[in-house]
């Protein structure tokens, strides 16, 4: 398993969000609190997308910081955070699944234009299960991926409907739905951000949100004991932007047109 976070507000340095929190993604780097037997520890790498500046200026493609090191060994990212800051990022540690690489390509967050992924979980029965679903996506994508692992084949497969103009909703729930029916007892915690709405699923898996008065976080388990914190029930997805969280079952969302004004996707 691993563990993410993404945090859409005011601009706060990246330590701030990664580094001090009591609970914050250093910490569940090597002390996890809510792993549900995915492991013990995330000493696989890790990785950080953020959006630089705030209000037109995110406009702006992201920029990632990745590497297959341990987080609490980082001294480069531990000099760089204090003094980054951004209004919208997306960050995760990794546990590897046994059998797949430890390279720095193969940690999220993932990436293609606006939008950075994450995935916290696995694909049981990797990879003849989904087999037939890589099948259909265009061999380019294939011959692309950044690394052979079930995190890059589920963004392939979100990435592909994202370009269609889908609702990013209903493409999370849409893969959520197909990738548990052909691999079943799947952990899919999804987590997506195009810098302006965050999109995530618990599916097996942990997932908590924080509504802010201006901004919100989406995370795989909470990262103090500030009160706020409230746990996504499984088998749900969630919609937030700064001030507000919206929840619905996976089974329910149907299959839209993405609405022309991106503030407006739901």
């Amino acid at each position: 398993m691993c563990r993410h976070l993404a945090y859409l507000g005011p601009p706060r340095p990246l330590s701030e969000l990664l580094l001090t929190p009591e609970y914050g993604l250093l910490r569940q780097s090597y002390a996890p609190r809510d792993m549900r037997g995915g492991g013990t520890i995330n000493a696989d790498g890790f990785g950080v997308g953020w959006y630089p500046g705030a209000g037109a200026v995110r406009a702006r493609q992201p920029v990632r910081y990745r590497t297959e090191r341990p987080f609490w060994t980082d001294a480069s990212f531990a000099d760089l955070a204090p003094v980054t800051e951004s209004g919208a990022v997306l960050a995760a540690v990794r546990s590897a699944t046994a059998g797949m690489p430890v390279v720095s390509t193969a940690c999220a967050p993932f990436t293609d234009g606006r939008w950075l992924f994450s995935h916290n979980g696995v694909v049981t029965g990797w990879p003849g299960s989904v087999a037939g679903l890589a099948g259909a996506l265009p061999v380019t994508d294939l011959l692309t991926l950044d690394a052979p692992t079930d995190a890059c084949l589920l963004w392939a497969l979100v990435r592909a409907r994202l370009r269609t103009g889908a609702d990013p909703a209903d493409v999370l729930a849409g893969v959520v739905r197909e990738v548990a029916g052909a691999a079943g007892g799947s952990k899919l915690n999804l987590l997506l951000t195009d810098g302006r709405t965050v999109y995530a699923t618990a599916w097996r898996h942990s997932l908590a949100v924080r509504e802010e008065p201006d901004g919100v976080l989406v995370a795989s388990e909470p990262h103090d004991e500030l009160p706020g914190w409230v746990p996504v029930p499984d088998g749900h997805l969630v919609v937030a932007r700064p001030g507000s969280a919206t929840t619905q079952p996976v089974e329910r969302l149907t299959h839209r047109t993405r609405p022309t004004h991106p503030e407006g996707a739901r």
